[in-house]
């Protein structure tokens, strides 16, 4: 008999659904796969507007969920030998759907289930896959794997090429700008890991899966996104509160902390983060020990409190 792999994932633009694919792309045949998207009752727009957009940031960080919609009744029914989970950052935070889903009574489908997490990423994804973990353990799942495909343009590069593609909606290269999100040829190059998993599922033998995909480059972590995201996450926190002190999504009162917290980003990120990371550089070099320990902590699967 076949083993079924449920594939469960969240994606406005389609990017993460082809990341999913390709992965299972050499083993679609093999397995049985049931494939479910997660949709909001309230759904997210997209493209989105500056309005939406900011707007978002509190309830991500915070990990407040809304309402989604039910799981087909035959998926939730089925028996699964695995999960490959899909989720993206949103605000160095899970996307507020990837939250939803994890605190929704369907999250109940992933108890006792070994689950490999598939993250499509601007470049920082640590604190969400810190969340997501203790979200997982919080539902019963088992974490056996962890797959991290990122946007390798430079920082600022990407910056505008996924403005370009959050607000108008276009990812394809422009005459100034490259393709917005994961490069087309790592998405497909995702194929990499397809038999990989499927060896260590036929041959139960998924608690060493991790270490495989690392050494097919299942992750890239430069040591230095590390010190800027943990600098990053603590002013997202005390924003997210500050704006939640004036109401929830949408709510009038809060726009004037929302528009502050647009501005001040802004400002961050095209005038504050090249100095940013030129401290980040020095603190490598004199941190450089500590930093390599981090690189190696975050690129597995345990779980330690207050990494950031």
């Amino acid at each position: 008999m076949k083993k079924r792999i449920l594939v469960l994932y969240y994606s406005q633009s389609g990017q993460l659904r082809d990341i999913l694919d390709n992965i299972l792309y050499d083993i679609q045949h093999k397995v049985e796969i049931d494939v479910v998207q997660v949709e909001m009752e309230n759904p997210f727009p997209f493209p989105w507007t500056s309005a939406t957009f900011f707007d978002a940031m509190p309830e991500c960080v915070e990990l407040i969920p809304s309402a989604i919609k039910p799981l087909p009744h035959e998926v939730m029914n089925n028996h699964h030998d695995l999960v490959l989970f899909g989720w993206q950052p949103w605000f160095l935070s899970p996307s507020q759907p990837t939250t939803s889903f994890l605190k929704s009574q369907y999250a109940a489908i992933l108890k006792d289930k070994p689950v490999i997490t598939v993250i499509g990423s601007r470049n920082m994804w640590l604190n969400g896959q810190e969340q997501v973990k203790v979200m997982l353990k919080e539902v019963g799942a088992k974490l056996v794997g962890n797959i991290v495909l990122t946007d390798t343009n430079s920082n600022l590069i990407s910056v505008l090429t996924i403005a370009r593609w959050a607000f108008t909606g276009q990812k394809a290269a422009s005459s100034i700008l490259p393709e917005a999100g994961v490069q087309t040829p790592d998405i497909k190059n995702a194929q990499r890991f397809g038999m990989q998993i499927y060896k260590h599922l036929e041959n139960n033998r998924l608690e060493v899966l991790q270490k495989e995909l690392l050494m097919q480059g299942a992750i890239h972590l430069d040591p230095g996104l590390v010190i800027l995201e943990k600098r990053g996450i603590k002013n997202f926190r005390k924003f997210a509160k500050y704006i939640r002190e004036k109401g929830g999504p949408l709510d009038p009162n809060r726009k004037s902390r929302v528009k502050i917290f647009q501005y001040l980003l802004t400002v961050i990120i095209f005038i504050l983060s090249p100095i940013s990371s030129f401290t980040a550089m020095i603190q490598m070099h004199l941190q450089k020990k500590s930093l390599l320990r981090d690189v190696e902590y975050f690129k597995n699967l345990a779980y330690q409190e207050d990494m950031l």
